[in-house]
């Protein structure tokens, strides 16, 4: 399958709009259209396939016109209560996450450089209370909300 940039992939590589690790944006700038999914994997970017499946649920990339759509995971993923899988959440909380641990500027830079670097919900979910800690519990709500509903 061959993705490509859409018009917000576009825009959040300019103005850093979507919050992508560095890994996602050293292989976001790979899909130019002509490369499969495959090709960007292999390039040892050190991405891994829910990096990309997390590009395209964040909508900056897309099936190239005439390309397959993505394949679906086999297993399902876990859900709660709220019926969100663990990746979904993912979804929801990392963006908090770095806007939380990016606002704290020097202070929070490892912190922030952790969230980047976490890969899922776990890591996510682990790293919560440095960041309740950091921001406050006021301010850390978002994120629990996003991990935890």
């Amino acid at each position: 399958m061959i993705l490509v940039k859409t018009e917000a992939g576009h825009q959040a590589l300019k103005d850093r709009s979507i919050p992508l690790s560095p890994r996602q944006r050293s292989a976001f700038i790979l899909f130019d259209g002509k490369r499969s999914v495959d090709d960007v994997l292999a390039a040892g970017m050190g991405i891994v396939r829910e990096d990309i499946d997390q590009m395209v649920g964040l909508g900056v990339l897309e099936p190239a016109a005439g390309s397959a759509a993505p394949s679906k995971e086999v297993a399902a993923p876990a859900q709660g209560s709220s019926g969100r899988s663990r990746q979904q959440r993912y979804k929801d909380a990392y963006p908090i996450a770095t806007q939380l641990t990016g606002g704290l500027g020097l202070k929070g830079f490892r912190l922030n450089l952790q969230v980047e670097a976490a890969t899922g919900y776990e890591d996510l979910l682990a790293l919560a209370p440095k960041i309740r800690a950091a921001v406050g519990d006021e301010k850390a709500a978002a994120l629990d909300k996003a991990l935890n509903d």
